[in-house]
């Protein structure tokens, strides 16, 4: 009997991957993608990488692909983005071995700066789109997506989203199988997209895809479930299992790919229903579609394009029960924090009583942005710190900017960080830029990069050196220093942000996940406690205050920073076990 197993998701996207035969994975962390590549490590027949971004890990799927073997890249929606360029184009060159893209988006918002909906990249790229409904689709879809990449000569993107990737669910597991490498073979026409080649490639992407419309409607991914004709719903992904849970006896088309669609099947299916609706999260990319066709069907007018959908949601989109009643007690609502022990935390602290704004970026370190920090003042983009602080300054001159900084993690500053540097120099930029180097990829659970000195895998590899590099990239003055000498820090941002030139701080202090448990605490002393609250500015979530304005620390949240000590001017705050 084959042995079963209840997954994630991501894990079994990793296992599914694993069975297919898949030789080499590239990813950069992004939730809701990041366990997908955790998991992939205890597969020893892949090589697995975390690139320094996303247009670095496609890439390097891409060259496995060319010379042979099956290969993928993972991503959060996001991600996408910055790997748009090779996409494109690898949407024309095709693949040799199967090239895979997971997607994964985020409806909902959870841990994301928007809701983008891949499938419509997928269309623009003019890349087939497949999309499970559950962990056992998961795996299956993975090892059907590389099938039919080599089968029609193209990448696949896989999506997923938050709800399916850090689900669980039951999984059959399988044997790996072990395709032949496909032996590489010199092809400047289909490898080398210069105008005269690109143009003769896209006629073979526009034939390609009419293969797939047509030979699609047979495809084992997508069904047909007959049920009551009165209600037919087109659904895909998760909200197919909202579908089946709220509509239990109405007739569903479940498509597993949603670009490009399998036109004849949806047409075939709409004339045997009285009323067609279309559920799917985000954008009206089916829906528009069907509707071109001239196929009476309803969609957005009742559904939402915001967030994630529920099955009480359509039942009270389509049958009119309104559950309001039967609605859980509302949960009070916990925003996210920084750790107790955090050095951004003191970063904020020093910017905060200097008046400094932060040009922000992407990372733990954006929660700079909320009470009681209240310092950054944008985010946007990996890597966008720099850069808009230099667009700043280009627009108002250096003397608006003596009052801001850009702050930027390590690993996002591997990531595109080095390029708004690389620009800030070559264009005689000015402003100062603080990298937040707590020697990791914090925000999304702790993964390593270039300049960590662990790969992947937890072996030993160089670690670039963040100094060394900003030097080289033209910058005189760059400085490292403890996130926690608050004196220091003060006197250094002034005397940074006072030059008519680029210069770089770097904090050089480890995330409190990073290293190993500390013995010593936090103590406050109420006999001392002046009640001036200067300890509870930076925000710490191990430090409260009684009704009657006496400070008490929480010795098993503290782990003995030393910031809110240093702030304190009474000795109220003192450290044990050291």
């Amino acid at each position: 009997m084959a042995e079963k197993k209840i997954m994630l998701g991501n894990e079994a996207i990793a296992r599914g991957a694993y069975e297919a035969g898949v030789k080499v994975s590239a990813a950069y962390p992004g939730t809701p993608s990041t366990e997908i590549s955790e998991n992939l490590v205890q597969y020893k027949e892949i090589y697995c990488e975390w690139s320094p971004n996303e247009k670095v890990a496609m890439e390097v799927a891409i060259g496995a692909s060319i010379s042979g073997v099956r290969a993928m890249a993972s991503m959060k929606h996001v991600g996408v983005n910055v790997a748009a360029d090779p996409l494109y184009t690898v949407s024309y060159i095709g693949a040799t071995g199967g090239l895979v893209l997971v997607a994964a988006d985020d409806p909902g918002l959870y841990s994301s700066q928007n809701e983008q909906d891949t499938r419509c990249i997928g269309r623009a790229a003019q890349v087939p789109v497949i999309e499970p409904s559950d962990s056992q689709e998961a795996k299956d879809f993975m090892k059907f997506a590389f099938e039919m990449s080599e089968k029609y000569d193209t990448p696949v993107i896989l999506r997923t989203t938050t709800r399916l990737s850090h689900s669980q669910g039951t999984v059959t597991l399988e044997d790996r199988v072990e395709p032949e490498d496909k032996v590489y073979e010199r092809n400047i026409q289909k490898n080398v997209m210069m105008p005269g080649m690109a143009k003769l490639r896209h006629i073979a992407v526009e034939e390609r895809t009419k293969a797939m419309i047509e030979e699609g409607c047979q495809f084992p991914i997508n069904r047909v479930e007959m049920n009551d004709t009165k209600i037919g719903v087109i659904s895909s992904g998760i909200p197919y299992q909202y579908v089946k849970e709220a509509l239990p006896n109405a007739s569903v088309l479940k498509l597993g790919m949603v670009n490009p669609l399998p036109r004849k099947l949806i047409e075939d299916f709409a004339k045997k229903v009285d009323t067609l609706y279309i559920v799917e999260e985000l954008d009206p990319v089916i829906e528009t579609q069907v509707k071109s066709w001239g196929i009476s069907c309803i969609g957005k007018e009742i559904f939402t394009v915001q967030g994630e959908y529920s099955a009480n949601m359509l039942r009270k989109a389509i049958l009119g029960e309104d559950l309001d009643l039967t609605k859980p007690a509302q949960v009070p609502a916990r925003p996210p924090i920084l750790c107790p022990g955090c050095p951004h935390r003191s970063v904020y602290s020093v910017l905060k009583k200097l008046k400094i704004h932060a040009a922000g970026d992407i990372g733990c370190y954006t929660l700079g942005a909320v009470a009681p920090l209240n310092v950054v003042d944008t985010t946007i983009c990996m890597g966008a710190s720099i850069s808009s602080l230099h667009g700043m300054e280009k627009a108002k001159g250096k003397e608006y900017i003596k009052d801001w900084v850009a702050v930027i993690g390590d690993s996002t500053f591997m990531h595109t960080g080095v390029n708004s540097l690389i620009n800030m120099v070559y264009n005689k930029g000015t402003g100062t830029v603080m990298i937040l180097d707590n020697s990791t990829t914090g925000m999304t659970g702790h993964q390593d990069h270039a300049a960590t000195g662990k790969t992947l895998q937890g072996e030993d590899t160089n670690a670039v050196s963040i100094p060394e590099l900003c030097r080289a990239i033209g910058v005189k003055n760059v400085t490292e220093i403890n996130a926690f000498d608050l004196e220091g820090l003060e006197k250094l941002i002034k005397e940074e942000v006072a030059k008519d030139e680029v210069s770089v701080i770097i904090t050089k202090t480890p995330c409190i996940f990073k290293v190993p448990a500390s013995k010593v605490r936090c103590v406050a002393n109420p006999d001392k406690c002046k009640k001036c609250k200067a300890c509870l500015k930076p925000g710490c979530p191990a430090i409260t205050m009684s009704r009657e304005g006496v400070i008490s620390i929480d010795d098993t949240m503290c782990n003995g920073c030393g910031l809110c000590q240093q702030l304190c001017k009474f000795e109220a705050i003192e450290k044990v076990g050291e």
